[in-house]
């Protein structure tokens, strides 16, 4: 008996009586051991909110009478963890050729299994629960060479093309760590040529060779110092706050928004909301602020309001200034 077939018994034997069940009888019909017994408890109180309660006279579990009658939900799993199980299904699905595919193969097939447990109403999953990728760009030739290096903490050679500049460099460099964001793939590492750490769009590596020596080890905190403090994929320290009032109608989208880590958030008399945001390279910040037009204004800093003042007036130029 599987988790899940013994907490729908447990239920079952409990919805069906109304006087306490011994815990000696209830680990008999359960064919578990007590240890397992009061975890599939624990799961039915405490997660899927069963009003189970113990009675010490009779020394047994029953669903405390007053609550009335209780049926368990039709969907156990948390939005995250629906969204980790369909990312795992597509990733193992999109993994399908390589060297990987005969180790994974039984993951997959157990996935699968999971997605159809005849108990847990997923078996429209697939088809009912979508996660599209928005503006995704392929992971491109690069990421395999990349993410070995990362893991083996081996140097690599690159030839990188940037976007923003449209040039071409050859870099040294050591791979700290791989991150998906935005639906696209980065490699987050310390430049040689920069003495530095900095950020590169997988796709954008051009050529890639393994090299032998020992990559670079930056320690964890440093990591999350650089990466983790400034707004969005530009790393950095951070270095300024921004503050951005919204409308009191994009409000009740932004409340309840997660913009960074520490941001602050506060709801003003008027009905609009003030967001403090810490960021130290601009770019992404202003793209974000600008999908929300005419409902938000940056307050401060002024640098901040001047670029994006600068881009919405080339905005308006593309357009004639109609």
């Amino acid at each position: 008996m599987d988790k899940f077939d013994r907490i729908f018994h447990l239920h079952a034997i409990l919805a069906a009586r109304r006087t306490p069940i011994p815990l000696e009888d209830l680990t008999a019909r359960l064919e578990c051991s007590k240890a397992t017994l009061y975890r599939a408890i624990a799961v039915l109180r405490d997660t899927l909110h069963a009003p189970v309660e113990f009675v010490p006279d009779a020394g047994g579990f029953r669903y405390a009478v007053a609550k009335g009658a209780f049926e368990l939900p039709g969907l156990w799993f948390t939005p995250a963890e629906l969204q980790a199980l369909a990312v795992m299904q597509r990733l193992l699905k999109d993994v399908g050729g390589g060297l990987l595919t005969e180790h994974l193969g039984p993951l997959s097939k157990r996935l699968e299994e999971l997605t159809h447990h005849r108990r847990l109403n997923l078996g429209e999953a697939a088809s009912r629960l979508r996660f599209p990728a928005i503006a995704s760009r392929p992971a491109g030739p690069a990421f395999q060479t990349v993410a070995s290096a990362t893991l083996q903490r081996r140097k690599i050679w690159i030839e990188y093309h940037a976007r923003g500049t449209d040039e071409r460099s050859e870099r040294t460099v050591s791979p700290q760590r791989v991150t998906h964001y935005r639906e696209s793939w980065y490699l987050d590492a310390w430049d040689e040529g920069k003495a530095a750490l900095r950020s590169f769009a997988v796709d954008r590596i051009l050529r890639v060779t393994l090299l032998t020596q020992k990559a670079v080890d930056i320690p964890e905190a440093e990591l999350d110092a650089h990466y983790a403090s400034s707004y969005g994929i530009f790393g950095g320290r951070a270095d300024k706050m921004a503050v951005l009032k919204f409308t009191p109608e994009r409000a009740r989208w932004v409340a309840e928004e997660n913009w960074h880590p520490e941001q602050q958030g506060e709801r003003l008399e008027d009905g609009s909301y003030e967001l403090r945001i810490p960021y130290g390279d601009p770019r992404e910040l202003v793209m974000d602020i600008l999908r929300h037009g005419p409902h938000v204004r940056v307050i401060e800093p002024e640098s901040l309001a001047k670029e994006v003042r600068r881009q919405l007036r080339g905005t308006l130029e593309r357009y004639g200034k109609a």
